[in-house]
């Protein structure tokens, strides 16, 4: 048995007076407070219709209108590789994440991969939307491991459904590639890879919906009823290269930001957090390199903390340029122009893995950030059972928490 099963590291380094995560809320005073839980256990015996899943990657954590937490993961059946038999599984927590619900299913039909899970909550209906990529059993990314090489549009497809009961039951997911994904690239090749998110979207002060998509955001202006497409240019007008698995968030003055990954040869320039400005009506400008943002190649997650004064927005990813291990989280104060404020996650580190293939926890990869009811962060984050990057290393997802007097470890504001 793991050791670490719902283990809880509270610290108290003092009193801060901070404010809460909305305009003209009220101040609270509260001791640091930081908790972990495993949530998603590789290799833990978590079943689920007949399935005992080996692994669990790719986290999207929102915040219903009804507070309810909503952690959702890919659910990995027989090893810890991106294709195989993929299904997207989640839990449920009515209490601020001090208990979950056992393991849900939002999709698991055939023997394909359905990953990339990227959520949105519409505060206004209460509808809680799942975007997320499928493709067919047999086929990955770069032909890997006897699998078919993704070249045709066909091959990689957007799917959405939709929960209105508080994510207690889903839609069946609707193929909305026709309308979502485009045929081409700005230079006329064929769009055949594709991904949403992977995390989450937002939505705006107008009501607007918005999903971070592959070289393009996807939105709403009518709570779902219609979904519609910009893409994301380059200076040149062709399509964005470089840049992939993209965040985004609203920016006090009404623009969009999106603070990405970069791939390739673009990640080589400069090994760091590629970052956009703009609007969906006026177009973004050229994506840049921020040069605090460190990056090892690897998604990233971002919350708007708050809209009142001090405004704060939260960054979390591996601040390291060679590994996924060193996960740090940021406070900007000037809408994500400096980071000032950063702690580490291994600050309050998890204990050791004694389950299956010995060794100690690898904390790191990909992570999903929701602002709790009670004035918290919450944030879901990988961690691998070694650090070991073969295919039979376990994968599982744990739930931290904690509060903005955490990450300023006595910082003055």
């Amino acid at each position: 048995m793991r050791s670490w099963r719902n283990s809880t590291a509270v610290m108290l380094v003092g009193c801060l007076v901070v404010g809460v995560a909305v305009a003209g809320g009220p101040a609270v005073a509260a001791p640091a407070s930081h908790s972990e839980r495993l949530l998603f256990d590789g290799g833990g015996g978590e079943s689920l219709n007949g399935i005992t899943y080996h692994s669990f990657r790719i986290p999207s954590l929102v915040r219903t209108r009804s507070d309810t937490l909503l952690a959702f993961a890919e659910g990995r059946a027989a090893d810890n590789r991106d294709w195989g038999n993929i299904n997207l599984v989640y839990k449920r927590s009515t209490d601020n994440g001090a208990t979950w619900s056992a393991l849900r299913e939002v999709v698991g039909a055939g023997q394909g991969t359905w990953g990339n899970p990227t959520a949105v909550v519409d505060r206004d209906t209460g509808t809680v939307w799942m975007f997320m990529s499928w493709n067919p059993a047999g086929y990955s990314q770069n032909g890997d491991a006897g699998t078919t090489r993704i070249t045709a549009w066909e091959h990689r497809k957007v799917y959405v459904s939709r929960s209105t009961d508080d994510g207690l039951s889903w839609t069946d997911p609707v193929d909305m590639s026709a309308s979502l994904k485009p045929r081409t690239f700005g230079n006329g090749t064929t769009w055949a890879w594709d991904a949403m998110g992977p995390g989450v979207g937002v939505q705006t002060s107008t009501g607007r919906l918005v999903i971070p998509a592959l070289h393009r955001n996807i939105y709403s202006d009518d709570h779902g009823t219609t979904w519609k497409v910009q893409r994301l240019t380059s200076a040149g007008g062709g399509y964005q290269e470089g840049t992939s698995e993209g965040t985004v968030l609203e920016l006090r003055d009404g623009r969009l930001m999106r603070n990405d990954r970069a791939v390739g040869s673009v990640w080589e320039t400069a090994k760091r957090r590629w970052v956009a400005r703009g609007t969906v009506e006026g177009g973004f400008d050229t994506f840049a390199p921020d040069p605090t943002l460190l990056d090892p190649r690897a998604q990233g997650s971002i919350l708007r903390y708050n809209t009142d004064s001090p405004t704060r927005i939260v960054f979390l990813n591996s601040a390291s340029t060679e590994t996924r291990t060193k996960m740090t989280v940021r406070i900007s104060y000037d809408e994500g122009r400096s980071w000032p404020v950063y702690r580490r996650l291994s600050d309050a580190p998890l204990p050791a893995w004694s389950g299956l293939g010995g060794g100690n926890v690898a904390e790191g990869g990909y992570s999903s950030l929701a602002k709790t009811a009670d004035y918290h962060v919450g944030a879901l984050v990988e961690v691998n059972e070694n650090t070991s990057a073969s295919d039979t290393s376990r994968r599982s997802i744990v739930f931290r928490k904690f509060n903005l007097p955490w990450m300023l470890n006595g910082t003055p504001e």
